[in-house]
């Protein structure tokens, strides 16, 4: 991981101890090329969460975009689901 990487993620696990209360929801988005593989991986991640996932694709059909809803223990936790997903190519973290 970067240098830019690394204080991305310790800039958002200092919000996120700061503003929640753990365990604690949180709203992921991602944006992926549409791709069955993909948005699949996307939804493996989150399996045996208890996660809301909703897709929508885009006007072309280009691109989904996938919003995840799970309760998570701690700001780690939220990190960790990123730094996992990061491996999907093409995916973009909102």
């Amino acid at each position: 991981m970067d240098k830019k990487t690394e204080e991305f993620y310790s800039r958002l696990r200092e919000e996120l101890n700061n503003t929640s209360v753990w365990p604690s929801e949180y709203l992921y988005k991602f944006i992926v090329p549409t791709d069955k593989k993909k948005i699949e991986e996307v939804e493996n991640a989150f399996d045996n969460l208890g996660a809301v996932i909703q897709t929508t694709q885009s006007k072309t059909g280009k691109y989904t975009s996938l919003s995840v809803n799970v309760t998570m223990e701690n700001p780690e936790q939220v990190i960790e689901k990123y730094i996992e997903v990061s491996d999907i190519e093409g995916i973009i973290s909102l």
